[in-house]
């Protein structure tokens, strides 16, 4: 509803005069807990209006993977039902709070997620610059676990990384073959298509070669106002696929840059709402269509 007001209000401006619209302009770009667009049920249980909204309980686990005990938080709907799985890969700001409360949202559609936490057992610091590619074997190792569980229907399940995230899950689905096999989609918000640890040239002008070896669905949300080479290299990437007849699309928002499914405080504008919402029920559907889930 308050979308529709947003709109309604926008085409009456029209008719009012540039003094309205400066006013609007205003209102738009409040931002924070205290501007009048903020949604307390969506930012903290992941409730949408018109979709499953499922409460959400979490659990945690440990898993051995080479010589490191992993950490892995699960997200899932309350009660004893199966749901289909989704293998959770965040980027380099680790599996911290606000990486959670988006696996915590995704869970509430109605989905079991999996969420390791890669660099605390390995000792990494938040936002590195290099990649650890023994971090690909403990991913690996939480793909391993998430379609063993019980309450995960169907079998196959989808790989959704967030930023480095999106390396991690290329990784699993290329190099590591379980694409198909294993897993039947990929998600990723602005991912990074290149391996972290080449000269920065290739971040600019090239995605990895792994990246025209993609066989299974693929949906990319970025911001227009993301970086030059990150979003040049995502553009270029689905344009390959999609000349190769695969799968594969990406939603560009509008004044939207990096970070909008997760910025928080005052940073937060109505704009990273409207996206992170509307992404997550993009991501919603295409799983469930390529799990085959009515």
């Amino acid at each position: 509803m308050k979308t529709l007001a947003v709109f309604t209000i926008l085409i009456l401006g029209i008719a009012w005069g540039d003094e309205f619209l400066q006013e609007l302009a205003k209102r738009l770009d409040e931002r924070g807990s205290k501007a009048w667009w903020w949604d307390e049920e969506w930012w903290r249980d992941g409730y949408i209006p018109s979709v499953p909204n499922h409460q959400v309980e979490v659990s945690s686990v440990t898993l051995r993977s080479g010589d490191v005990e992993l950490p892995v938080l699960v997200f899932r709907p309350k009660g004893g039902d199966r749901y289909p799985g989704v293998l959770f890969l965040h980027g380099r700001r680790g599996l911290d709070d606000l990486t959670q409360l988006h696996a915590k949202r995704l869970a509430a559609r109605g989905f079991v997620v999996v969420a390791p936490d890669l660099y605390t057992p390995r000792l990494i610091e938040q936002f590195p610059s290099r990649h650890d590619p023994v971090t690909e074997e403990d991913a690996e190792k939480a793909l391993d676990y998430l379609i063993s569980r019980d309450d995960v229907y169907p079998k196959k399940v989808c790989v959704y990384g967030i930023s480095r995230g999106g390396f991690y899950a290329l990784r699993l689905l290329v190099h590591k073959g379980r694409q198909n096999r294993d897993i039947a989609c990929f998600v990723g918000y602005y991912p990074h298509l290149q391996d972290p640890n080449r000269p920065e040239p290739m971040h600019v002008y090239a995605y990895h070669e792994d990246v025209e070896k993609i066989t299974v669905p693929v949906l990319f949300f970025v911001g227009s106002e993301e970086q030059y080479h990150r979003l040049r290299t995502i553009l270029v990437a689905v344009d390959e696929l999609r000349n190769k007849g695969k799968d594969a699309r990406v939603v560009i928002y509008p004044g939207v840059g990096r970070g909008f499914d997760f910025r928080n405080g005052e940073r937060r504008k109505f704009a990273d709402d409207l996206a992170a919402k509307d992404a997550l029920i993009r991501s919603y559907l295409f799983i469930r269509k390529h799990l085959g889930v009515r």
